[in-house]
């Protein structure tokens, strides 16, 4: 069993066991799970489920492993001959999770 699930501008395909990071959210003080209520698709064999655009009552339940930091990132912008140059780095804050359960 699987779902695909919505979380801001990106989407995952999820089944129960998976871990992985999704974008930081900002979560209360000592909050152990985080709830995913935007699933796109529950896959099930036939019993497939698929929403327009969400499934109506489904939601994937995920506990927070933690928090860590992604690769940093350089930005460049040059313009040649006209000694313009800015250098500035980027490092992307994640919140890694491990999906509990599917239900709907």
């Amino acid at each position: 069993m699987y779902a695909i699930i919505e979380d801001g501008a990106h989407q995952y395909k999820v089944s129960e066991g998976d871990t992985f990071e999704i974008q930081r959210h900002d979560l209360d003080d000592g909050q152990e799970t985080f709830e995913f209520d935007k699933v796109l698709m529950i896959g099930d064999g036939a019993a497939s489920k698929i929403g327009q655009p969400y499934v109506e009552g489904a939601k994937v339940i995920a506990k927070v492993r933690g928090e860590l930091k992604g690769a940093k990132i350089d930005v460049i912008k040059f313009k040649r001959r006209k000694g313009y140059r800015r250098k500035q780095g980027h490092r992307q804050n994640f919140l890694r999770v491990t999906i509990e359960k599917i239900e709907g």
